[in-house]
């Protein structure tokens, strides 16, 4: 629930020199690297710009407090998982860890005749044109020498903090409008505009000696219920061993599953796995028994912004890798649909669960089918009444009066949703409401436009018609059949996916609306700058292709991220983009709602991944290391296909294998070649029309 990060202004995580921008190259707002100070609650990629994040800066400085704000360049950065150090223009040394709802700082001042350490309380959101968040209320007071607690209320949500400078010879004062407030101990402000905002919050101020000497060591603890909990204890457990070194904390961050080992790879394709895996275990934040919005303990879970996103990757990454925190997500997920009435498209602590939801429908739906198959310890038959209740909530009631609902990819959303509930109420033994459902759940192909095998005419959310068209829906067999057999789709996914066409011209910095319009209407994929389609390339398993999803996802692996800044090709969205590079490289991919992997070429000749049964172990013969773009190669290295696969010993002439499979634990042995095989031609992966 805690971050830090080193804050400009600019985009949301980080310090970020680019200035909000959703077409061509985004301009540079800065000339270098600098920071402001170091923020908290930062949320992983995101769009949902502004709201609560890049709050409690903590600014240290050599400077009046008149100079709050400003940014200093950066120096000599070092950041690894759980730790991040730099030195700032001024000679301030900052090092920075977190941990389980802490953040621990400490900076080591130059020789200077006042060194401070200002926590903002107030400053909230981005640096930019209608990006700041101004709280409704706010309370910040002195506990005492050394000791600093606050809360500010934002959209009906109380963030609170608790902060800690020990060490000797140093004084606290609070602080309103850059002013130190002699005397007092606690600042209410019971209501706050944007006409009658001021900053304020706590310093921590000192005469410091010859350059070197180490200043303050201060750990913030956070949580979100006023009161909830203590964080006195919080606070001693971070600081005991980190106050003299900040890198003592970072095993705190140890305790998901991991893959326990990758074998082979370059050093930069490593690299780039090993940080996927970070970003996709980041988010969605947990604050357990500490909702801000019910009185009852037990899992919550926020942060879960682009559900859309994380249904169809990360959470079944969460699922094989950390399911004891899955299960806390899907537990909150139904307390949500339980106090507010929907289960939440997107869900970033703000009260309303259905904000965002022309965005998508049913996403929770696919994540709980896919856990009760796997026999995950939840509350089946209550939540199994959420999953039948929101399908008739918001665009659901038009679905089940017409059977078709605008914007269209609503249609797909819906009628899968009605599969994966029917799924579950099978399984529970309530057959009349799974076949009831189960018919709905045909009504797929309402969306479909019959006379070119696309989707109908409709507003689509961040993509085009084209983008949404290859869904992997429940019923593929189905939906090829409308485009008219196999050589038909496979011919509309060589043409979206560019087979056979001339390169094209990326847009550069403010394209005019003609150029942009002329790219969209190349109707082609964009590669992974953003998730509508992300699931696109797998499309061909279907028809009988496995051979073009190896090479589209053997390009994206080489060409679309990197080692350094900009390592990823577009919005992470709370890890689900990172989590799509863990399983391509693994050579897996998760139909979520199914219960089923489809296999594919991995990127290392063997890895080994930690799941609840055990290890599952995927290993290559005949694998070729190939390296990635950030190694400097210039050209595309040949692809490798799948020639033949065994699990656990057995051959396995299909192209997918079930999660039940992969989460029991076992071995699958692939042979790598240069060249396609019949390998997964005739059989195909399952279809409700089987």
């Amino acid at each position: 629930m805690v971050s830090a990060c080193a804050y400009s202004g600019a985009y949301p995580t980080g310090y970020g020199r680019y200035g909000k921008n959703t077409e061509g190259v985004p301009e540079e707002m800065f000339e270098t690297l600098q920071a402001s100070g170091f923020t908290h609650f930062q949320q992983s990629g995101t769009g949902a710009i502004r709201k609560y994040y890049n709050y409690v800066r903590v600014t240290p400085m050599v400077q009046p407090l008149d100079d709050l704000g400003e940014a200093w360049a950066l120096h000599d950065e070092t950041a690894t998982a759980g730790y991040y150090a730099t030195t700032l223009d001024t000679g301030i040394r900052c090092e920075i860890t977190v941990g389980e709802k802490v953040a621990v700082h400490r900076y080591t001042f130059p020789e200077s005749r006042s060194a401070r350490v200002v926590v903002d309380l107030s400053c909230g959101g981005l640096a930019i044109d209608l990006g700041s968040t101004v709280p409704l209320r706010a309370h910040v007071e002195s506990l005492g020498y050394g000791r600093a607690q606050g809360t500010v209320v934002l959209e009906g949500v109380p963030l609170s903090v608790h902060v800690e400078v020990p060490g000797s010879g140093w004084r606290q004062m609070l602080w309103h409008d850059r002013r130190l407030i002699e005397g007092g101990t606690r600042l209410d402000f019971d209501r706050i505009r944007q006409t009658t905002l001021r900053r304020s919050g706590c310093c921590s101020w000192g005469r410091r000696g010859p350059a070197g000497r180490r200043g303050a060591a201060g750990v913030l603890a956070a949580w979100l219920r006023p009161g909830a909990r203590e964080p006195g204890a919080r606070v001693q457990r971070a600081g005991a061993g980190v106050r003299r070194d900040p890198r003592a904390h970072r095993g705190a961050l140890g305790r998901p599953r991991r893959p326990r080992q990758v074998d082979g790879g370059t050093p930069a394709r490593r690299q780039v796995l090993a940080t996927a895996l970070y970003h996709s275990l980041i988010k969605p934040c947990f604050g357990d028994d500490e909702s801000p919005f019910w009185p009852s303990s037990g899992p919550f879970a926020f942060d879960i912004c682009t559900m859309w996103d994380l249904y169809k990757t990360q959470v079944p990454l969460l699922m094989a890798i950390a399911p004891d925190r899955a299960a806390d997500l899907l537990e909150s997920l139904i307390r949500v649909c339980e106090e507010e009435g929907n289960f939440p498209i997107g869900y970033r602590m703000a009260r309303g669960a259905d904000r965002f939801f022309r965005q998508a429908s049913a996403l929770a739906h696919p994540a709980l089918a896919d856990a009760h198959a796997l026999g995950m310890p939840l509350d089946w038959s209550w939540a199994l009444v959420h999953m039948a209740d929101d399908l008739r909530r918001l665009y659901g009631e038009d679905f089940f009066e017409h059977g078709i609902v605008h914007p269209i990819s609503h249609t797909l959303d819906l009628a899968h949703g009605h599969h994966c509930t029917a799924a579950v109420a099978r399984a529970l033994g309530d057959k009349r409401l799974a076949d009831e459902l189960q018919e709905r759940s045909r009504w797929w192909v309402n969306a479909f436009d019959l006379a070119t095998g696309l989707l109908r005419d409709s507003e689509f959310y961040e993509g085009g018609k084209w983008n949404y068209s290859f869904r992997l829906v429940h019923d593929m067999r189905a939906r090829i059949a409308l485009a008219g057999g196999d050589a038909a789709f496979v011919g509309m996914l060589d043409d979206f996916f560019g087979f056979g066409a001339a390169p094209v011209t990326q847009p550069g910095q403010r394209p005019s609306p003609a150029e942009m319009a002329a790219g969209f209407a190349l109707n082609r994929f964009e590669g992974l700058n953003n998730e509508p389609d992300m699931e696109a390339p797998w499309a061909y398993h279907y028809a009988g292709r496995p051979d073009r999803t190896a090479e589209i996802v053997h390009a994206a692996l080489t060409w679309q991220f990197g080692t350094g800044p900009g390592g990823l090709p577009g919005n992470d969205d709370s890890g689900g983009l990172s989590s799509w590079y863990v399983w391509a490289s693994l050579g897996l991919f998760p139909i979520a709602g199914q219960s089923l992997f489809l296999v594919n070429a991995p990127a290392f000749p063997r890895a080994a991944v930690a799941v609840s049964g055990g290890e599952f172990v995927i290993e290559t013969s005949g694998h070729r290391e190939v390296p990635v773009g950030a190694d400097g190669i210039e050209e595309t290295p040949p692809v490798q296909y799948v020639r033949s696969a065994r699990l656990n010993g057995r051959p396995m002439e299909t192209t997918h294998l079930s999660a039940q499979d992969l989460h029991a634990g076992g071995v699958l042995q692939l042979e790598l070649g240069p060249e396609p095989s019949p390998w997964g031609r005739a059989a195909r992966p399952p279809s409700l029309s089987d």
